[in-house]
């Protein structure tokens, strides 16, 4: 009788398993894509804010969250359904979502817009006002904030404007398309991301000023005009004339503005601009144009006279200043740089006349980020993959002594938020099988305190199982990579695979994060009997100088060998349907799918491209010139690179996806593609989004992997 109870409770158990199994949800390609980034990935914290006393907010969930991390408690809980109620009283129009909020974190009280008009909420009266005091416009282009709440800076119309004293200052007025004022130069390469910087007083504004009067004119056509209208842009393509870039100050007391003594005739790049502490001095990385020569400069604010060379880095293929120098609060004379000068990015101390006081960190592994000082002043916080090249660590550095100490956990990819006096963090944490969680850490004794986590997003829906691989390059280092194995995977039968690709600069795809940084829509094809494989060669980042440089003047070549040696291992695996593969890849993945369709023809039966580099004649100086010197320095490299030269190759079906509006790889890529397959009469196949440009985003991008996903599927079994 006992042992016939326990077959009878077995059975009811596998039968409730498999009850919940088939309740599961089959994904839509809709919902994979447009909710990948929203309902269906991990949960997070938004508007987190440290506050005195040991409090922390946060919003979530259509709640404001106030949290005592030092009792470990939530002390207080504001619904969206208060302050819309509050509003009601106010006559004002209700919120359909938590905004973002701005804390006046001595008066215990918040900011907030609802339309055109801000409001405040007093946390201890729980009441709603008016917020009569000066905010900047979030849509304002290229809206940049000082230290001082009442000062920021924007762009209009080729112009840079300062708010400043209640009123709007014009500090240029002669903004064109040939010059333009307070915009990102050099295409924001070189870490560049914002062409508006101010000084630590905020009673000084350096900016960029670029002359595009030499650069040529490209046409970008607007579809939807009637009848279609042409706009110019400026595009220098490699080898041919750039952009000349002047830094100047404007002295926001006296009203006027200088400009650095820096010759621009010789089309150098001047980036990582930092004032010094005291705002004496302003330090600018000068590169020259075949980017391997670097001078990190130092010139007086006052007049603009440049002082001295603090130091140089040359190297025999390029050198890639992203990084400002870093100053520290308790020795203003002292600077941290980051340079992969030993072959992987490292910290240097420095003092402010240029000399090296020592090396700070070292090791086969980079510093990705420099996040700021502990409370003491004396350790420098930085992030950096020590532990595995897919992960993301928190350490710590003392400048003094020199002693590196690991402050984050659990082994994955964190992502620090400090506080103001450095004696805390957020540790956004994740990791393959993780999806998120939030932790307070508290740097001087590395307790951490877990604040949130969140429950798995895919969790009611059937999707694939993942894990990551380690496979030999041809030069003996390793490459890390990821795959999704089918839903119901079954290793007696044969899948097709997909591999998705970048391989490119400045982009690692396989990371220790939720899925190892796979899409939310891999899922979809893993039900339709796919293996989704990606893998990161040479040229990607945080692998040292030797593993990032190997492709330099060849870009592609290495890259392709890469992928051949995650080809040859899914060619080994059993249940690999090698007769079935397919590749698709967008931008520099773009460019090195049609190298492969074209370089390896036959290994591919189907494949997409978007937005696809087809010659790299065609692509922008900053970047292009970098990787692979320029057109008339080494025809060879861009004669072998140029898909253009190997279309007549192609085996297997092909489908270029272009966006009508590219400005970063322009349409005539893939139409000079078209047209040289038209001429040796090869069949391509072709879609345009004649409204977008480099990237698909919206509603429509879940019209592209539709796209996408089609044309595999149509493809890989005829």
């Amino acid at each position: 009788m006992y042992m016939k109870k326990i077959i009878i409770i077995l059975i009811s158990c596998t039968q409730c398993f498999i009850a919940f199994a088939q309740t599961k949800q089959s994904l839509t390609l809709k919902d994979a894509v447009l909710k990948g980034r929203t309902s269906l990935a991990p949960q997070r914290l938004n508007n987190i804010t440290f506050l005195p006393n040991h409090l922390l907010s946060y919003s979530i969930n259509e709640n404001i969250i106030l949290f005592d991390y030092k009792k470990n408690k939530i002390i207080e809980k504001i619904t969206l359904t208060q302050i819309n109620a509050l509003l009601k009283q106010n006559n004002a129009d209700t919120l359909p979502a938590i905004p973002a909020l701005q804390w006046n974190k001595q008066q215990s009280t918040f900011s907030f817009q609802s339309k055109n008009k801000y409001f405040t909420y007093d946390v201890v009266s729980k009441k709603i006002f008016p917020d009569t005091s000066e905010h900047p416009d979030a849509a304002l282009e290229n809206l940049e904030l000082s230290s001082n709440p009442h000062i920021w800076a924007y762009t209009k119309d080729n112009n840079l404007y300062l708010h400043y004293n209640k009123k709007d200052i014009a500090i240029s007025n002669d903004g064109n398309i040939n010059l333009t004022y307070g915009y990102p130069a050099s295409r924001n390469e070189f870490g560049i991301n914002k062409g508006i910087f101010f000084s630590n007083r905020a009673d000084k504004l350096a900016f960029y000023k670029v002359d595009h009067s030499e650069v040529a004119e490209y046409p970008i056509i607007h579809w939807t005009e009637f009848p279609a209208k042409n706009e110019n842009i400026k595009y220098p393509m490699a080898g041919q004339k750039s952009q000349k870039v002047y830094v100047g100050i404007y002295h926001l007391k006296q009203n006027k503005t200088i400009y650095i003594q820096e010759n621009p005739n010789d089309y150098k790049y001047l980036t990582n601009i930092a004032f010094s502490p005291d705002d004496k001095y302003l330090f600018i990385a000068v590169l020259n144009r075949d980017q391997n020569h670097m001078k990190l400069n130092m010139y007086d604010t006052e007049t603009g006279h440049f002082i001295k060379t603090l130091f140089e880095e040359k190297d025999e293929k390029y050198v890639e200043p992203l990084t400002p120098p870093f100053f520290l609060k308790n020795k203003p004379e002292w600077f941290i740089w980051r340079s992969n000068r030993d072959g992987f990015y490292h910290l240097y101390l420095y003092d402010i006349n240029g000399k090296l006081l020592k090396q700070l960190t070292r090791g086969e592994w980079e510093v990705k980020e420099i996040i700021g000082l502990d409370a003491t002043g004396k350790k420098l916080i930085f992030t950096c993959n020590a532990t595995s090249p897919i992960n993301q660590d928190i350490y710590t550095v003392d400048i003094y002594t020199g002693k590196v100490e690991k402050i984050s956990d659990e082994h994955g990819f964190h992502s620090p938020l400090l506080n103001d006096d450095g004696s805390y963090l957020i540790d956004n944490y994740t990791s393959c099988y993780i999806p998120r969680k939030y932790y307070v850490t508290d740097i001087k004794n590395k307790k951490q305190t877990l604040l949130f986590e969140s429950t798995n997003p895919l969790e009611n829906y059937k999707t694939a199982i993942w894990k990551k691989i380690v496979l030999k390059s041809y030069d003996g280092s390793e490459l890390y990579g990821r795959i999704f194995y089918p839903v119901n995977f079954d290793s007696t039968i044969k899948y097709p695979v997909l591999v998705y690709l970048y391989n490119g600069p400045h982009l690692q795809l396989v990371t220790n994060t939720w899925m190892l940084g796979g899409e939310v829509w891999y899922h979809y094809m893993a039900e339709k009997g796919f293996i989704i494989f990606t893998i990161d060669g040479h040229g990607t980042p945080f692998r040292g100088k030797q593993f990032e440089q190997e492709t330099f003047r060849k870009l592609g070549e290495a890259e392709m060998k890469d992928q051949m040696t995650g080809i040859k291992y899914l060619k080994s695996l059993p249940y690999v349907d090698t007769n079935k593969l397919a590749l698709f890849g967008w931008s520099f993945g773009g460019f090195m799918t049609t190298s492969i369709m074209t370089k390896y023809p036959g290994v591919f039966k189907v494949a997409v491209a978007g937005g696809p580099v087809i010659d790299w004649r065609y692509y922008e100086v900053m970047y292009t010139e970098r990787y692979m010197d320029t057109p008339q320095q080494n025809p060879d490299g861009y004669n072998t690179t140029s898909i253009l030269n190997h279309i007549q190759n192609l085996k297997g079906k092909l489908l270029i996806i272009h966006g009508a509006e590219d400005d970063v790889v322009v349409w005539q890529h893939s139409m000079m593609l078209l047209k040289t397959a038209i001429d040796k009469g090869i069949q391509l196949d072709y879609f345009v989004y004649p409204t977008h440009k480099h990237n698909v985003l919206g509603k429509d991008r879940a019209h592209l992997i539709e796209k996408v996903c089609d044309y595999i599927l149509q493809h890989i079994n005829q």
